[in-house]
């Protein structure tokens, strides 16, 4: 790992935590909050943590560019790309699923990608060609198809998603348990450490801020991210949804998705 590397990653460890620190500190208050154009919730704390990062990377980074959920700031071929809290809707209602993730993205690419889980305090990090980690420990994402019986598959809906994913939790539904935890990026790392087989997202517009950090720490973990479409896609830009997945099921998910969602809608 070269020096610049292990700089950008040691502050993307060290920003990771200070949020989860402020999701602690404010998870049992009464937060203010609205809802977006999407109908999904936004909160006072998810604006604060996206202003936090603004801050230290203009202090850290004053070149870099900041794309997060909430609010971004400047261009540049490094974007730090930020969900602040992913899994809003869990955290207003007290429920611990919450996380925090950043990615450094250079030239579309996330290069380094850290989440933070606050409620288990644990750590899960990935720098390009460098392997994937909760804490200290490497993580491998598991090899089963979607038929075992093991296998857990996550995928996410809301009112105002572009893509309808229902048809395909559907015929997925007859192959492997679903279920939907209320953040995509804490079952993408659930992909990751080999908890879940497969996650989809039907993200858009402001989504790359969820898949960016999933991005590297899957991939790095052995696993596959792509677009719906099975193409690659830049993470500091809108993107269209996302298949996490191990390799054994990638194929015959994205063989699902493209018999019921057409690549132009």
């Amino acid at each position: 790992m070269t020096e610049e590397i292990k700089k950008y990653l040691k502050f993307a460890k060290d920003i990771s935590k200070k949020a989860g620190q402020i999701m602690l500190k404010n998870f049992n208050k009464e937060n203010d909050y609205s809802y977006k154009e999407d109908k999904t919730i936004v909160t006072s704390i998810d604006k604060k943590i996206n202003r936090l990062v603004i801050t230290r990377v203009k202090q850290k980074f004053p070149t870099h560019a900041i794309d997060g959920e909430e609010e971004k700031f400047g261009k540049s071929t490094y974007t730090w790309v930020v969900d602040p809290i992913d899994g809003t809707a869990m955290y207003q209602r007290k429920i611990p699923v919450s996380v925090f993730s950043i990615a450094l993205v250079k030239d579309g690419k996330p290069i380094v990608g850290v989440v933070y889980d606050p409620f288990t305090k644990n750590l899960y990090s990935a720098a390009v060609n460098n392997g994937a980690y909760q804490n200290d420990k490497r993580i491998f994402v598991n090899n089963y198809t979607l038929e075992n019986k093991e296998s857990l598959v996550n995928i996410d809906m809301w009112p105002a998603a572009k893509y309808n994913l229902y048809p395909i939790e559907e015929e997925i539904g007859k192959k492997s348990y679903t279920v939907t935890i209320g953040s995509i990026i804490r079952a993408g790392i659930g992909v990751a450490k080999g908890d879940f087989t497969l996650a989809l997202f039907p993200g858009t517009k402001d989504k790359n801020c969820d898949i960016a950090a999933l991005k590297i720490i899957v991939e790095e973990a052995g696993g596959i991210v792509t677009d719906l479409y099975g193409n690659e896609q830049r993470y500091d830009q809108p993107i269209k949804g996302a298949i996490i997945c191990n390799k054994n099921v990638y194929n015959k998910a994205l063989t699902i998705v493209k018999e019921r969602i057409k690549e132009n809608d």
